[in-house]
Parts: C-alpha cells; sequence; structure tokens
C-alpha cells in the first residue's frame, strides 16, 4: 500500500476529485493549508497599502491506496492539477506498511 499527499492550488480541487473519482479512488482526505515552495509568496494592495502575502492557500489531498492503483492515482492528479505555471503542486508517496480498520479490526488492503 502506498499514501500519495498531493498539495495543489484550490482551484484546482474539485477537477482532481472528480478526475480521483472516475480513476475510482473514492476514500480521500482533503484539509486547508497554507504554504509556499519557490513562488515565496506575492505582494498586495489593499486599502491603497502594499503588504506580502508568503503563506498561500493550498489544498493537501491525501489518499491511501493498494499497490495497483498508485500510479492511476498519480496520473489522475496530476492530469487534473496541472496548468503548466509555478505554484501547481507536488505529489509525495510514502510507503505504507499496514492499515486498520477501527470499526471491525480488519487489516491491511481490506481495511482500505
Amino acid at each position: 500500500m502506498h499514501k500519495i499527499e498531493a498539495i495543489l492550488q484550490p482551484s484546482r480541487l474539485d477537477a482532481v476529485k472528480d478526475a480521483l473519482l472516475d480513476a475510482g479512488i473514492e476514500g480521500m482526505t482533503i484539509l486547508e493549508a497554507r504554504g509556499h515552495g519557490r513562488q515565496k509568496g506575492h505582494t498586495e494592495f489593499y486599502r491603497g497599502r502594499e503588504y506580502t502575502v508568503d503563506l498561500l492557500p493550498k489544498i493537501k489531498i491525501e489518499i491511501v491506496v493498494t499497490d495497483d492503483l498508485k500510479d492511476k492515482t498519480i496520473r489522475a492528479i496530476i492530469g487534473a492539477a496541472r496548468t503548466g505555471k509555478i505554484g501547481d503542486g507536488k505529489i509525495f508517496v510514502t510507503h505504507i506498511d499496514d492499515a486498520i480498520r477501527i470499526r471491525n479490526d480488519e487489516h491491511g488492503e481490506s481495511a482500505l
């Protein structure tokens, strides 16, 4: 099993969620986050004053999938999240040793 964490622009959430559902990925956790990468934020004007926004709003999606769905999940996220501009986000993949369903103590892939 693998845990896939994707950090992306909030405007791409619906497209990514739909792409994942179309790919057969049903379970996911979506979190609101703030951060920045290489773009280091930007400056804005509010009531005539300039200020720096260095922590930009982001969305974090966490998904745990079986080994055979890993590549399909990654392709779905990339296909829906990519705009070709800086700030599109990142995907992190980690190996998961076990998953346990609390309700009935199922272990492994059957717990997903």
